[in-house]
């Protein structure tokens, strides 16, 4: 009897604790060209990501991509999987599924931009990189893995 009061109320927790993580951009993500997964987690009381999945981790002569793209010289050795790409994103106070203050970095140019979060409503992420001002830059969007 006690079984069966508890059962509703645990499926109520469940159902709760998913629609929470959904609304929430921390997880793994297929990144619009498709070529990495990001797994985007919690760093303190911000968000920051990394690199966990490349579709071709290896150049063709079987070394591992580096960071040869890096202005900065001691940090061009430095493997792509594994790098950590995004760090201080904090949810935006007046806007529900939006995080902000942020920085992406994109080793395929070896730059590092300001870049803003959005989970959308059919749960992709508007990851929106730029200089200066929002206005002027790039927007990808990338899809839950899990």
């Amino acid at each position: 009897m006690v079984t069966l009061r508890i059962l509703p109320l645990t499926v109520l927790l469940v159902l709760v604790a998913g629609a929470a993580q959904a609304a929430s951009p921390i997880g793994v993500w297929l990144a619009s060209k498709g070529r990495s997964h990001v797994q985007i987690y919690t760093c303190g009381a911000q968000l920051c990501g990394k690199i966990i999945w490349l579709k071709e981790p290896n150049n063709k002569d079987g070394s591992p991509k580096v960071d040869a793209k890096n202005p900065d010289k001691s940090k061009k050795s430095r493997k792509i999987l594994g790098m950590h790409i995004l760090n201080g994103f904090v949810k935006d106070p007046d806007e529900a599924n939006y995080w902000t203050g942020g920085k992406i970095y994109n080793p395929e140019d070896g730059e590092i931009y300001k870049c803003t979060l959005t989970l959308r409503k059919d749960g992709k992420l508007r990851v929106r990189g730029y200089v200066g001002v929002p206005l002027l830059g790039k927007t990808q969007i990338w899809t839950r893995v899990k």
